[in-house]
């Protein structure tokens, strides 16, 4: 795991980097709190708390898959320069190095302050996607037997905005109450979704769900049992075994849909779907936006997750 705090020494290079290309990447050019996030749902926490005081760096493009994510002399600045990291450890490793030699600011690891669940299969039964490393060049080792998408659980996000108003409040202190209140305010609003998620889930025909990766264990909390075609990383190759069951599941259950995701290939859902003659839907993980949901949100995006189970399970 990425300590909390730490600084790094002086690299002439990237010094020249940060003042060729600070400013226009991080608002340098400004007295506010500048924040590099790893991805996505880490960005959007910490643009809801910090409002207007502080500038926000996603380190992950859009329409970048966040296991794939490189480190670049871009991102390297960035971080460099920020005040605060925000990085879930285990999850990018190749940035997470990045900002073990780079980073100056503070670092803020969630996997260390969010209350991560085990993966699926982290006991040993049934499926072990949770204890497995290197698919496709991705690893999830430093995280162990934890599931680490765990922002499909609102009550988490919620809890990961209590802890970025901490660290902005003691960054920028003047500013502490607004970051306090923002920090209110998004779980207010993650706490309506959670019920969104507990009411819209409450009555369905079915409760399993077939999905790409291991990537949606955290609404297993709504009372849904999810089986994956691959394992934690979106990357990773089924057997002929696990296909197999997947088809006998189907059958058995009178599953409906297939789903598919955003940021991976579609390939495997597809090929499965088309021999069951079942549909495929598009069931979002929400680790970063692509040129179709650039309008969205991570709350939309939730939203349009739950109407997609609802309709998939007969709700």
């Amino acid at each position: 795991m990425i300590s909390t705090l730490r600084t790094a020494p002086a690299i002439g290079l990237l010094t020249a980097t940060v003042a060729l290309t600070g400013c226009g990447a991080l608002g340098d050019d400004s007295e506010g709190i500048t924040v590099a996030a790893g991805f996505y749902p880490l960005a959007y926490v910490a643009e809801q708390v910090a409002g207007d005081h502080a500038e926000v760096v996603n380190l992950t493009k859009p329409g970048q898959e966040p296991h794939d994510s490189e480190l670049t002399i871009a991102k390297t600045a960035a971080i460099a320069g920020a005040d605060l990291v925000i990085v879930s450890g285990g999850f990018q490793p190749p940035v997470e190095a990045g900002i073990e030699q780079n980073a100056t600011g503070t670092v803020l690891d969630v996997a260390e302050v969010l209350d991560l669940e085990p993966a699926a299969g982290a006991d040993g039964a049934g499926h072990e996607h949770g204890s497995q490393e290197g698919h496709e060049g991705h690893d999830h080792g430093d995280l162990g037997d934890l599931d680490p998408h765990f922002w499909h659980d609102p009550l988490l996000m919620a809890d990961l905005g209590d802890e970025v108003a901490d660290e902005l409040a003691d960054l920028d202190p003047e500013h502490a109450r607004d970051y306090q209140q923002n920090a209110a305010v998004l779980r207010e609003r993650l706490t309506e979704l959670d019920q969104e998620f507990a009411d819209g889930l409450a009555h369905c025909e079915r409760d399993i769900v077939v999905v790409s990766h291991d990537a949606f264990g955290y609404l297993r909390r709504y009372g849904l049992e999810f089986e994956p075609i691959a394992g934690l990383s979106p990357g990773a190759e089924p057997t002929p075994a696990d296909l197999q069951r997947l088809q006998r599941l189907v059958r058995d259950n009178g599953i409906t849909t297939v789903f598919s995701e955003r940021l991976a290939s579609s390939a495997m859902a597809d090929s499965l779907a088309d021999d069951l003659g079942v549909r495929t839907e598009v069931l979002d993980p929400i680790e970063g936006l692509t040129e179709d949901t650039a309008d969205e949100d991570y709350v939309s995006l939730m939203e349009a997750n739950l109407q997609a189970l609802r309709k998939a399970n007969g709700c």
